[in-house]
């Protein structure tokens, strides 16, 4: 007569192992955002208080017309940042595609910036702009003494100098992201397309892009991830300036949380960034890992 008892449950000591991490991520993120949000319901300056004020910091913080100047600026770098990326990225991808000469040489250049943070770049690029040390005073000195390169101190050009400094970091890892997939498309497939005479600019474009849909999501992610923390490249460069021309909202917060002594106002402009960030993701998220698969 065979035994009806259930075997004794073994332990899964890889899930164990796990548990310690799973603490540090419950504690030091979760937790820290929840208490981020609870924060900026109320009136807390230098300590944190538990008075409740219910939105007064959200009132305050959308009629500071800073802070919606950072907002417009996070805009306007960001869409600018990512679409450069994109097509510079892709645009070198494809040239290295080509089975180049020195292939690894100039993907080594492509992708050196990238292995460089934020602040370094910002360092190099503030010289580098500088109009009284960098490239318009080498320019200046070679004879052309009205050629201007001075981005970096004028308040309508700030941001774009942002941009440039930010785009000649990142646009390596597109580069790097796009020539992997372009590797991995069939060669049959381009032997197809060449038999059938289409146009190499029409094959990109309704072809083979398509095909790199899962490399450009991830570089978007992973770009938009650099446009929320843009804080320490804009400090490095411009410190916001001139005046509030390059001011984002990290900066804004960081200002607020330990120069101003205003921590409420500080978490709620933390916790509509955090807002912001997971309306962006959310649908990527619920399209890659939640939506039901369809079957037939």
């Amino acid at each position: 007569m065979p035994s009806t008892r259930k075997p004794p449950r073994r332990l899964n000591m890889a899930g164990i192992a796990l548990w310690p991490s799973w603490i540090i991520v419950a504690v030091a993120y979760i937790g820290t955002m929840v208490w981020t949000v609870g924060i900026s319901f109320t009136n807390s300056k230098l300590l944190p208080v538990a008075n409740y004020a219910g939105f007064s910091q959200y009132k305050r913080l959308f009629g500071t017309p800073r802070w919606l100047q950072s907002i417009d600026n996070m805009f306007v770098f960001g869409i600018l940042f990512i679409l450069i990326c994109l097509v510079l990225g892709f645009l070198m991808a494809v040239a290295l595609d080509q089975k180049i000469r020195a292939e690894n040489v100039f993907r080594t250049i492509y992708l050196y910036p990238y292995s460089l943070s934020f602040i370094v770049t910002g360092v190099i690029w503030q010289w580098m702009m500088n109009p009284a040390l960098g490239i318009q005073k080498a320019v200046n000195d070679l004879g052309w003494t009205s050629f201007e390169f001075d981005w970096v101190v004028d308040p309508d050009k700030a941001i774009y100098a942002v941009v440039l400094a930010a785009v000649w970091q990142s646009a390596g890892l597109v580069m790097a992201l796009m020539l992997a997939g372009l590797r991995g498309v069939d060669p049959d497939l381009w032997k197809a397309i060449r038999v059938d005479g289409v146009p190499t600019w029409r094959a990109y474009i309704s072809i083979i892009i398509p095909i790199l849909s899962p490399m450009i999501v991830t570089s978007v992610v992973l770009l938009g991830i650099s446009v929320v923390k843009s804080y320490d490249l804009v400090v490095a460069l411009t410190n916001g300036g001139p005046g509030t021309a390059t001011d984002v909202p990290a900066k804004f917060i960081m200002d607020f949380l330990f120069l101003r002594s205003n921590i409420g106002l500080a978490s709620a402009g933390a916790t509509v960034m955090l807002v912001a960030v997971v309306a962006a993701v959310a649908p990527w998220v619920y399209a890659v890992y939640m939506r039901p698969k369809t079957t037939g």
